[in-house]
């Protein structure tokens, strides 16, 4: 039988070149992993804890490395888990099955394209014309009362990030992440004539 692998992907803020590795779900599982870019100035770090799995992740959205957490059973068998940048809302870092982690990949390529050498003279969005359209999507799906979460609530609340916008339930706090920064995600919003909320369910 087959062991099973997993993907992992980032872009490098270094030499801005995406760095995708594989490795089996034992190893990821059996002890610490570093995963660096060919160039050398930068690398994933991933460290099993029991249950729990922290991730060191470079981000070249802002800079800075974040270290981010999520469980053992989630990182080795999700479809692809993605790990986000809580400065920008950009992507970061993903892990997962080969060809949702590299088509994750494609667009945050396309995304981190728009960003300057250095982001240091950004504008308040990544791209003002695709955030305008995703919101503008966004309130059309509201007006029609096509916003809910699972616990049952229609009550939600707004946040918008520099490349994407996070939708909360009102009741049970629950989060929702659409992305707003490339074409493809103007296509993906205006597919949905409603939005679920992932909550609790029947709260």
């Amino acid at each position: 039988m087959k062991e099973p692998m997993r993907t992992l992907a980032y872009v490098c803020p270094a030499c801005r070149q995406p760095v995708i590795v594989e490795r089996s779900a034992f190893q990821l599982a059996a002890s610490a992993s570093r995963l660096p870019c060919p160039c050398g100035k930068s690398a994933l770090r991933v460290e099993p804890d029991g249950t729990h799995a922290r991730l060191c992740v470079p981000c070249l959205a802002c800079g800075r490395d974040h270290t981010v957490a999520c469980s053992a059973r989630a990182l080795l068998e999700e479809k692809v888990l993605a790990f986000s940048c809580a400065a920008t809302g950009l992507d970061c870092c993903y892990v997962g099955e080969e060809g949702p982690v590299f088509a994750a990949m494609k667009r945050l390529e396309g995304a981190t394209d728009k960003l300057g050498p250095k982001d240091g003279e950004r504008g308040a969005f990544l791209d003002e014309l695709v955030m305008h359209e995703v919101l503008s999507e966004l309130k059309e799906i509201a007006q029609r009362d096509g916003i809910s979460c699972t616990c049952g609530s229609h009550r939600w609340k707004l946040q918008v990030n520099y490349s994407s916008v996070d939708l909360f339930c009102a009741d049970c706090g629950a989060a929702m992440r659409i992305p707003a920064a490339t074409a493809d995600d103007i296509d993906d919003i205006c597919c949905k004539t409603r939005l679920l909320i992932r909550g609790g369910e029947g709260r």
